[in-house]
């Protein structure tokens, strides 16, 4: 499982848009499903987290690599923030929003081209401790074309992976 999510995020590295990387991507380390890393742009060190689904569906389409991802991000008064993300390997429906499951609990993630984002700060917080608390995660998105997608994350180290990106400068 590790070389496959080591894989995968050299992928998403190299898919990603290049300029916004000055250097490569530095793994910090691999805590069960979640792998942390960080990289330097402007002069400033960006740490995230990120997974890879264990389960996609449907079968029968081509889904490209898919993502989750956590950002450190600094704040207002330079207060530490995590910014959740979800990454499709497709375009997603425009106007459209993910739905995040953890549990009983629900999130919405709105849409801009093959990413997906909280729409409000105040529930970036709610979803990253129900990660957290959680086992798994699903993911529900729609594609550009109009397919219903379904993806199933692992939450087992996601609390390490949090915590060692907290420390990450």
């Amino acid at each position: 499982m590790f070389w496959k999510i080591f894989v995968t995020t050299l992928i998403l590295i190299v898919n990603m848009n290049r300029t916004v990387f000055a250097q490569t991507p530095t793994r910090l380390n691999q805590f069960d499903y979640w792998g942390a890393y960080s990289y330097n742009a402007n002069k400033n060190t960006v740490c995230y987290i990120l997974s890879i689904p264990t389960d996609q569906a449907p079968s029968t389409v081509k889904h490209g690599d898919n993502f989750f991802l956590i950002t450190k991000r600094l704040g207002p008064g330079k207060t530490v923030t995590f910014e959740p993300q979800f990454m499709a390997g497709y375009n997603l429906r425009e106007h459209s929003y993910v739905n995040v499951k953890i549990g009983a609990q629900n999130f919405s993630l709105f849409t801009k081209g093959a990413s997906a984002w909280m729409d409000m700060t105040e529930g970036e917080a709610n979803l990253v401790a129900a990660m957290k608390a959680g086992v798994s995660m699903t993911v529900k998105a729609i594609s550009q074309r109009g397919t219903n997608t379904t993806y199933t994350f692992l939450l087992k180290g996601v609390t390490a992976a949090v915590n060692a990106i907290q420390k990450c400068q």
